[in-house]
């Protein structure tokens, strides 16, 4: 049976509680978030400074937040336990809900498995009365939990559309992992090994089977183009990709993110492909990406899209465009203060030695700071200030 909206909440069944006093059974009247989350989880532990002050504000009002790190890896349940204890001293002495520890995947198999939750963080709410009132995305509950607290949620159209779109999309996810799985166990293999052909033998069964898997179609374009470097096959792969990208553009720009990235991540060396044909892609591409997305606009994740737009106008010879490209996608990032170090580190630091290399001038934000370089790109150049 699937765990939704109104199903009775599973019980706890875990090893140890690593913060906070041991809850055996959820007490009628009190509101519950239980999050599933690892350490590993770049977004769930950007969740957790949201998460404790979910916990501050609503305290009064009978909530309880429950983290729940049942993906923790480890040779042992022990060794996975301290590391995890230690993890959490360094870097929330201060936090101010429970954390439960599983090493048994029992808590898994309880809510996770039931509820066709493929993916972490996870949040379950639940409710008063002991049933399910919501399960999704922590990012999703600055809305919904005022509403289950007041008692509104559950009897809403609202919520009842909102858990049918989660079922639904949870069902097609789980029928498009039992699918990809298996050429992924094909494909990493291959790719370990720079056996290339049997990489590009396994993408190609998995594009049978899911033509429109983006990272199928990412891997692909990557193989034919960078690593085997067959420009008869790769070349018409990649302006079917960018064509394809383009009419999603309603869907996904990442999809065209994606796209420009093979023929402009400054991390790649294109110096083989055909200059003309790869510029008119990137041109295209760009102008998609930007008309999209704004800079001047409250667009999302110009961080994580901006950086192959602004290398394309930079190759092309535009290089103001191409930096001021660059400061707003480090604008958008938000306060460096209260960034999560992995989101600096990953995103941040490939963004200022885009600056660094445009001006020619050391770039610095918050403490990071880089210097200019005409080395492969991978060989960036990161101190502390």
């Amino acid at each position: 049976m699937v765990l939704r909206m109104e199903s009775p909440a599973p019980p706890i069944k875990v090893d140890d509680w690593l913060r906070g006093e041991p809850l055996t059974n959820f007490q009628p009247g009190k509101v519950y978030l239980l999050e599933f989350w690892a350490t590993g989880c770049g977004p769930c532990v950007a969740a957790m400074p949201h998460l404790m002050q979910l916990q501050e504000k609503y305290r009064d009002s009978g909530f309880e937040v429950v983290g729940v790190a049942a993906s923790e890896q480890g040779p042992t349940a022990e060794e996975a336990r301290t590391s995890l204890d230690a993890w959490l001293t360094e870097r929330f002495p201060n936090l101010n809900y429970r954390i439960a520890f599983d090493y048994t995947g029992e808590m898994n198999k309880l809510w996770m498995e039931p509820s066709l939750s493929v993916g972490i963080p996870a949040s379950f709410v639940v409710d008063r009365d002991g049933h399910i009132a919501f399960i999704g995305h922590p990012a999703d509950l600055e809305d919904v939990l005022p509403k289950v607290l007041n008692g509104s949620w559950r009897s809403s159209d609202e919520a009842k559309a909102a858990d049918t779109r989660r079922v639904a999309s949870d069902q097609r996810t789980a029928r498009e992992l039992s699918l990809t799985m298996p050429i992924y166990a094909k494909l990493r293999p291959a790719m370990e090994a720079e056996d290339w052909m049997a990489a590009l033998t396994a993408i190609e069964e998995g594009l049978a089977l899911m033509p429109d898997d983006s990272g199928f179609r990412e891997t692909h374009a990557n193989l034919l183009l960078h690593k085997r470097r067959d420009m008869r096959a790769g070349l018409p792969a990649m302006r079917q990709l960018v064509e394809d990208a383009i009419d999603k553009k309603f869907v996904a720009v990442s999809w065209m993110v994606m796209a420009l990235n093979q023929l402009f991540d400054p991390e790649m060396d294109n110096s083989h492909l055909p200059r003309a044909e790869r510029f008119a892609m990137g041109d295209k591409l760009s102008e998609q990406i930007l008309t999209l997305n704004p800079p001047q606009g409250d667009g999302p994740l110009k961080f994580r899209w901006y950086l192959p737009v602004a290398q394309y106008y930079y190759e092309s010879g535009d290089k103001d465009r191409a930096i001021d490209l660059i400061e707003v996608a480090l604008k958008s990032l938000g306060d460096p203060e209260t960034m999560p170090d992995h989101i600096k580190q990953y995103y941040l630091s490939p963004l200022l030695q885009a600056l660094a290399n445009y001006t020619g001038e050391n770039a610095c934000y918050a403490d990071l700071c880089v210097v200019p370089q005409n080395k492969a790109p991978d060989n960036q150049t990161a101190v502390a200030s």
